[in-house]
């Protein structure tokens, strides 16, 4: 197998596939990417056996020819490490033969130890799929205005991922860790029905491969796997999480009496310099609710305290007090594009629902914690 291609046109495909490669690997060949060579276009692929990123890229016929055509795996992280090294300009040379590939760029020479092509573990395979497709631009908000919510390490595994649901004119996402939860919706005409829960890397994964264009990504899913087909360049997929993801409409609080409408920017200022004094661990706040104004406050176990007092926009007259993680609010108000922000609170007892000005598609409930 041999191929030449710039180091510019390689070194951003091989970035997005090698971010899938684990550091520590169970088996020796999940530690390497795919390389073939076929029908004058480049193929890489790279997997840790649970998400798999394809790219393809076309090589100039003129430097191929027919018995060019072949396969191996290259050590991801060397490959890439090496392309990033080189200067922008650089051509480089890909030839492999007795287990080993040949690596040529201007007056340097690298020779990189290759496994067999064989032991790649293959694509995997969909049947009886549901299809349907949305826009970049729509796909990459969806998932921005929620995975930040998606548990990084729960014995309850159905929490490490993100819901996609479509179904009644809307497509949904929500991520929950139980302590806090984010709903992103949007109006999706579609015949099709779906539920799944998508792996939080493979999320991770995605959101860098979108781009904020209006370009649709395919997405095909079946009952173990989802593949989202971007363009001819990248194709991802993904196998799903087998379990049951709560009721997320049922932790939605239904008709809060104490309505808070503040300035974004400010409410966040204001909780990122309480929460410098509250205890390290659990990050709580205290909200004091009253007439047009709101206290937050926190202390630590040296007895140091912070209070700040924001003006908001609240008639009722009914007083309320009650405790938050700080950073979760924080968490829910950075991914918020809005000048204003709404709080909806009915209790000290009660989550606490905050939506987006003028805007009910994007919902972020944060539960309450004692103090």
């Amino acid at each position: 197998m041999y191929f030449e291609i710039s180091r510019k046109e390689l070194l951003i495909p091989l970035k997005m596939i090698t971010g899938v490669v684990e550091q520590r690997q169970t088996l020796p060949i999940l530690a390497n990417t795919l390389v073939s060579v076929k029908d004058n276009t480049l193929h890489l692929t790279a997997t840790d056996a649970e998400v798999e990123i394809v790219c393809h890229l076309p090589l100039e016929s003129g430097n191929l020819e027919d018995d060019n055509n072949g396969e191996t795996t290259i050590p991801a992280r060397k490959f890439f490490d090496i392309c990033k090294s080189l200067s922008d300009e650089i051509v480089i040379q890909v030839k492999t033969e007795d287990n080993l590939a040949t690596i040529k760029a201007g007056k340097s020479t690298f020779k990189l130890q290759t496994l067999p092509a064989e032991d790649f573990p293959e694509t995997p395979k969909m049947t009886e799929q549901t299809e349907f497709n949305i826009s970049q631009h729509n796909l990459k908000n969806l998932l921005y205005k929620t995975s930040f919510c998606v548990a990084t390490n729960d014995v309850r595994y159905y929490l490490t991922g993100l819901l996609l649901e479509i179904g009644d004119g809307s497509i949904s996402l929500v991520g929950t860790d139980g302590h806090r939860m984010a709903v992103a919706q949007h109006e999706f005409e579609s015949d099709q029905t779906a539920k799944v829960i998508i792996p939080r890397k493979a999320v991770l994964e995605l959101s860098k491969l979108l781009t904020d264009s209006d370009t649709e990504v395919k997405v095909l899913v079946d009952d173990n796997h989802i593949r989202f087909e971007l363009s001819d360049a990248y194709v991802m997929s993904s196998k799903l999480i087998d379990g049951n993801f709560p009721d997320w409409h049922t932790v939605i609080p239904q008709n809060p009496d104490k309505m808070v409408i503040v300035e974004t920017s400010l409410l966040k200022q204001s909780l990122t310099r309480a929460s410098i004094l509250s205890n390290e661990k659990y990050k709580g706040v205290r909200l004091q609710l009253s007439t047009n104004l709101l206290t937050i406050s926190a202390k630590n176990a040296y007895q140091e305290e912070a209070e700040e007092i924001v003006e908001v926009e609240y008639a009722g007259s009914d007083e309320l007090e009650i405790g938050f993680n700080g950073t979760y609010i924080l968490d829910a108000l950075n991914v918020i594009s809005t000048k204003m922000v709404q709080l909806a609170l009915s209790d000290s007892n009660s989550s606490c629902l905050i939506t987006e000005e003028n805007n009910e598609d994007n919902k972020f409930i944060v539960m309450p914690m004692r103090l």
